[in-house]
């Protein structure tokens, strides 16, 4: 069995307008994704969304690369060491 990691990945949306791509790539990758908390900010016209997950490299490497690929996203994550899961 591949080591999963526990995480947190930061997204910012500069561009309302794709939102609902980031939904579409979070929905394709919701088996991984423990909590999500979602913040308008209207002072500085942006949304912040921030995820838990648990998954293997590939598959949190896999959601952070698609959401990366959508203009008007900034995408950071941190992740646990590897472990068992």
């Amino acid at each position: 069995m591949m080591d999963k990691r526990l995480g947190v990945i930061g997204i910012v949306i500069e561009d309302r307008a794709v939102a609902p791509k980031v939904n579409q790539v979070l929905s394709e990758h919701a088996e991984m994704i423990v909590g999500r908390m979602g913040l308008p900010y209207r002072e500085r016209e942006v949304s912040v969304i921030s995820l838990i997950v648990d998954g293997n490299t590939d598959q949190i490497g896999s959601l952070t690369g698609k959401l990366g690929n959508i203009p008007g996203i900034t995408v950071k994550s941190a992740l646990t060491r590897s472990r068992k899961g």
